[in-house]
């Protein structure tokens, strides 16, 4: 009988809805498979997986739901159920637009040089910008840096766990789109983060920029590699500065291997 207020405390931790502390906690890193999420406003199912550390595709899959997942405020979605994420071939079309950006540049490129008298002024402009380093292709996604600032801290899984990297600036500089997608959040409901933009490359990246000053875009809207997305501020942050995160499948990935080097 002494054991059974344990039990009754044990049952309701598993079964209950989570707290912000599982999130907010430095040493924490997702995935979470375990209690359930009460949805509130300004929620995206997007933001949701984010926060625990989950494909968004198979969150949604686990609790019910399809594309373009509309989630009401109050609705409960369980984290304990796992599901499933759509094949290649079911998600490939959302790869289309960028696979044809990045196949236009390589043909234009041999028609300019073709005349014998230019191929020196050709290439003297792009020489000439040493400081915006040319994008790097990382599972057909041009990426490139969001923010020029030196970087403060990088990508840690271990001791005071860092799910991306944090990069110097002023207030109001300009934070640009690490490759072209779509804004699938643009709020402040995740805390830690602050103001935050999170961009969907394909079915497998996802990308977000967090502690702005001004969010300069909306959910839906479609946005370019190098567009400017935001202000960088210090909302939910100690300091002015860019934490910027790439999720592949939900999981935390070092943007050292994706950005260009400069």
């Amino acid at each position: 009988m002494r054991r059974l207020p344990w039990l009754i405390v044990l049952a309701a931790m598993l079964s209950g809805c989570n707290t912000p502390s599982i999130y907010r906690d430095d040493a924490y890193n997702p995935p979470v498979y375990w209690g359930r999420h009460v949805v509130q406003s300004g929620d995206t199912l997007y933001s949701i997986a984010w926060r625990y550390g989950r494909d968004y595709r198979e969150l949604g899959s686990a609790n019910g739901l399809s594309p373009p997942y509309h989630i009401k405020a109050g609705t409960v979605l369980r984290l304990d159920l796992r599901g499933s994420a759509p094949t290649r071939a079911q998600t490939a079309p959302r790869t289309t637009p960028v696979r044809q950006t990045t196949a236009a540049r390589p043909v234009s490129a041999p028609a300019q040089s073709a005349p014998a008298s230019r191929p020196a002024a050709s290439r003297r402009p792009a020489k000439a910008v040493p400081s915006t380093p040319r994008p790097q292709v990382v599972s057909r996604i041009e990426w490139q840096w969001p923010h020029v600032g030196t970087v403060l801290a990088g990508f840690s899984t271990a001791g005071k766990v860092n799910k991306g990297i944090d990069i110097a600036g002023k207030p109001g500089d300009a934070i640009k789109a690490a490759a072209s997608g779509n804004v699938v959040y643009a709020g402040n409901g995740l805390l830690g983060y602050g103001n935050l933009v999170i961009v969907n490359h394909n079915e497998h990246y996802l990308s977000a920029y967090a502690h702005n000053r001004k969010i300069l875009v909306q959910e839906g809207d479609n946005v370019k590699a190098g567009q400017v997305i935001a202000e960088l501020g210090s909302s939910g942050a100690d300091k002015p500065k860019l934490h910027f995160e790439i999720r592949k499948n939900g999981n935390p990935v070092n943007p050292a291997h994706y950005l260009p080097a400069r």
